[in-house]
C-alpha cells in the first residue's frame, strides 16, 4: 500500500499517546488507593497538582497533544499531497523514536536536561519536516 511509509510512524506516536494514557491512570488510580484520596477532591488539575505526588505520567500525556499536533498536521498533509519522499518519511521516524525517548526519560529518571535535548531534538524533526512540505508545495 501506497501510505504505509507515513502511516507506521503515525500509527506508533498514536500508541504512544494511548500507552502514556494507561499509565496515567494506572498511576493516578494507585496513588488514589495508597494515599486514600477521595477522587471528588482532584475535581480540577491543579487540585490533582496540589494532592498527587506523582504527575509524571498526566504531564507526559498533556505533552502528547502539545507538540505532536504538528506532527499529526504534517502527516496529513503529506499524505494529502501524496508526498513520502526518504526525506519525510525518516523525519516522522525520528520524530516517534524521540517521542518514544521522551515519554520513556519522563516516566521513569526524568532528567530534565536530557528530557529537554530530546524534545528539542524532536522539535526539530518536526520543523524539518514542515521546511520539506514547504518546499514542495513551492515547487509544484
Amino acid at each position: 500500500m501506497f501510505y504505509k511509509p507515513l502511516l507506521y510512524p503515525l500509527l506508533i506516536q498514536v500508541g504512544l499517546t494511548f500507552l502514556v494514557w494507561l499509565r496515567m491512570y494506572q498511576t493516578r488510580l494507585a496513588e488514589i488507593q495508597a494515599r486514600q484520596i477521595d477522587p471528588n477532591e482532584l475535581a480540577t488539575r491543579r487540585d490533582s497538582r496540589r494532592l498527587l505526588n506523582n504527575t509524571a505520567a498526566a504531564d507526559n500525556f498533556s505533552n502528547q497533544f502539545e507538540l505532536p499536533v504538528l506532527f499529526y498536521l504534517a502527516i496529513m498533509l503529506a499524505l494529502t499531497l501524496m508526498l513520502q519522499d526518504r526525506v519525510i518519511v525518516f523525519l516522522a521516524w525520528v520524530f516517534v523514536i524521540l517521542r518514544v525517548a521522551h515519554a520513556i526519560i519522563h516516566l521513569s529518571y526524568n532528567n530534565v536536561t536530557h528530557r529537554f535535548l530530546v524534545y528539542v531534538a524532536g522539535g526539530l524533526a518536526v520543523i524539518g519536516m514542515w521546511v520539506r512540505l514547504g518546499f514542495y508545495v513551492i515547487s509544484q
